[in-house]
């Protein structure tokens, strides 16, 4: 089966489009289980062998922008290792971009940090004194005042895109990609940089990738059309972070190429169907099984839950169910036999027994991507320092114990141990902070990350991340807040707010965290599974676990009218939470290779039912209702 678009297959059509003579932007739409990095790939391994020698003596390469390292070093690998193509994640594609810049790089950050130091100001004055708020905001200020004044003395700027920058030097992730889009989008020199290193940007999962660098990577390409190929290879229906660009396919420029894959490579026939179905009210798109020699099950699930429901129980039960209907016996493994897939992160938090830490982050928007990436400073903090540290000591693995501290810990720099008369003194300090540390687990207890954090900064083990800095002063001064009425408490700090209630969780309540967010558990979410495939999935719809006003399932299955928001939103063009919802749902059915179960759970049994059938979703056979 050969996919076709205008009659020209798609890698010839996206080779043609890397013409250094001519080249051609272009979008390429490949939906779920498409092979977008497989033809990503043997495009590029062809340009290689017809036109490498001209970049070569050009002194330019083939950028190419992924997700994940994973992707980076899936993709390097298939291409040898050739360095003529500089593959790397947003993050570091932009540290290597402005890097060279230092002088710009710390004009940008004096004015920053200017701006926010007077929104500071102006929001103490206005604020009410004695509240948490009004003690903190003077802990901010000097903070940002320190690293305004530290900004001078600064040599050289240094970013870790994969992990901590917890120093005066150093830039954080946010940071990084507003400085790209900043000097792309405002500086012609910067563009003329980018198109001179790399006449062609391939960018993947291009609908997740930052809306404000999208946009500047689209100012790029109408500026330098003539030299510069922009290609993005992406899904809408797959969009995952709500910082991506809404519209990224519709408003792709009319001379741009517009390739399409249509073949599915990952899922049999029925389930194929069923996601075609899901989407194709909204863009009328439609994959073509290649595995015709297998059809695959789906069934869907429905729950009653007017009556008190034991849900893992259940589950159970539907994985018995499954193992039977299938005649596939690993339905019933279910620690390792199925991959659990919820609609949304509050149930995969609930059901992991990481509620607690989660929960007050993602309430807060501007949180959310880090939350779910592990960017934050504070998640990094914690998962990357702490976290090594107490399992290395845990085990007795004192050769790790030894590395984390002289790479993490401020008191074993060069620096501290060259200035210092009796440099033994401050490896004893250090071993001491250690001890401290791992004591708080003495007796079997399980410390709040707030103890945590309290140590670390008494000991100054490790670098506290800036927004984690006025928790731990507080911390060690024990200083007394005025209680007020939520109501009434206006004078707010919301970042601040959400991290005093996480740091209220303990650490294996992080530590369940991070295997989540590693895909270490067996539960997992859109956001978690990007690109990843399973043989058995069990895919939970439960609005009630979930609690986000943000998606609804019983909405999308006509259990529950549209809000008068999503009217609105509607008839406005905006994202309505039913679209959010049908991307989720979606993306989670598409991961299976196999069988597929759909668990629902609901007060709205027959109106779920009846919707799922006259949609076209499933078959009466289909459907087995518990009630």
């Amino acid at each position: 089966m050969t996919e076709t678009n205008a009659a020209m297959p798609v890698d010839e059509e996206i080779y043609n489009c890397l013409d250094l003579e001519t080249p051609k932007s272009f979008f390429l739409f490949a939906g779920a289980g498409s092979g977008k990095t497989r033809s990503l790939v043997e495009v590029l391994k062809k340009f290689r062998k017809n036109n490498i020698h001209r970049l070569r003596l050009n002194g330019q390469k083939v950028a190419v922008i992924t997700y994940t390292n994973a992707a980076c070093d899936e993709i390097k690998r298939r291409l040898d290792f050739d360095s003529s193509f500089e593959v790397s994640t947003i993050h570091s594609f932009s540290w290597q971009l402005i890097k060279p810049h230092q002088s710009d790089i710390r004009q940008w950050l004096r004015s920053l940090l200017n701006k926010e130091i007077s929104e500071l100001e102006d929001a103490q004055k206005r604020g009410r004194a004695g509240t948490k708020a009004a003690e903190d905001r003077p802990r901010q200020i000097a903070s940002k005042r320190a690293r305004l004044e530290a900004l001078d003395s600064v040599t050289k700027f240094t970013y870790n895109p994969n992990g901590d920058n917890p120093g005066r030097n150093s830039l954080n992730h946010t940071e990084v990609i507003s400085l790209t889009a900043e000097f792309l989008l405002n500086r012609p020199l910067m563009q003329k940089i980018l198109v001179r290193q790399y006449p062609i940007l391939l960018i993947d999962e291009s609908q997740d990738t930052k809306k404000e660098l999208i946009d500047a990577f689209f100012k790029v390409q109408s500026t330098h059309f003539d030299c510069f190929a922009l290609g993005l290879f992406g899904d809408t229906m797959q969009r995952i972070y709500t910082d991506g660009k809404i519209d990224l396919g519709q408003n792709v420029p009319d001379t741009w190429a517009k390739p399409v894959k249509v073949i599915n490579y990952r899922s049999p026939k029925r389930v194929v169907t069923l996601i075609n179905k899901i989407r194709f009210d909204v863009d009328k798109h439609e994959q073509k099984a290649i595995k015709t020699d297998e059809n695959g099950i789906v069934r869907l699930f429905i729950a009653d839950t007017n009556k008190q429901i034991d849900k893992a129980l259940f589950e159970t039960f539907v994985s018995s169910r499954m193992a039977d209907i299938t005649g596939d016996a690993e339905w019933n493994d279910t620690k390792n036999g199925i991959k659990v897939l919820t609609l949304e992160h509050h149930m995969a938090a609930k059901r992991g027994g990481f509620s607690g830490f989660f929960y007050p982050l993602y309430a807060v928007d501007k949180l959310k991507t880090g939350l779910l990436n592990g960017t934050l400073p504070g998640v990094s903090l914690f998962a990357n320092q702490v976290r090594p540290l107490v399992k290395s000591m845990q085990v007795g693995d004192q050769f790790a114990v030894s590395r984390i501290v002289r790479k993490h810990s401020p008191l074993l720099t060069k620096e501290t141990l060259k200035s210092s008369a009796t440099p033994r003194k401050e490896i004893l300090k250090a071993n001491n902070a250690v001890k401290a540390l791992f004591a708080l687990w003495d007796g079997g207890v399980d410390p709040s990350l707030n103890n945590i954090l309290k140590e670390v900064y008494r000991s100054c083990l490790f670098q506290i991340p800036e927004t984690l800095a006025p928790t731990a002063m507080r911390l060690n001064t024990q200083t007394d807040i005025i209680a007020t009425d939520p109501e009434e408490a206006t004078d707010k700090d919301k970042v601040i707010d959400a991290w005093d209630e996480a740091l209220k969780s303990t650490f294996n309540q992080f530590d369940e965290y991070v295997s989540y967010l590693s895909d270490q558990s067996r539960f997992g979410t859109h956001q978690g599974i990007k690109g990843l495939e399973f043989p058995r999935v069990m895919v939970i719809l439960d609005d009630e676990e979930a609690r986000g006003f943000r998606f609804s399932y019983d909405k999308l299955f006509g259990a529950k009218e549209p809000t008068a928001t999503d009217i609105k939103n509607e008839s406005e063009g905006k994202e309505t939470s039913i679209d959010g919802t049908r991307r989720l749902f979606y993306v989670t059915c598409s991961r299976a290779e196999k069988s597929l179960a759909i668990v629902a759970y609901t007060k709205e049994l027959e109106k779920v039912k009846n919707h799922a059938v006259s949609n076209g979703w499933f078959e009466d056979s289909e459907i087995i209702c518990e009630q």
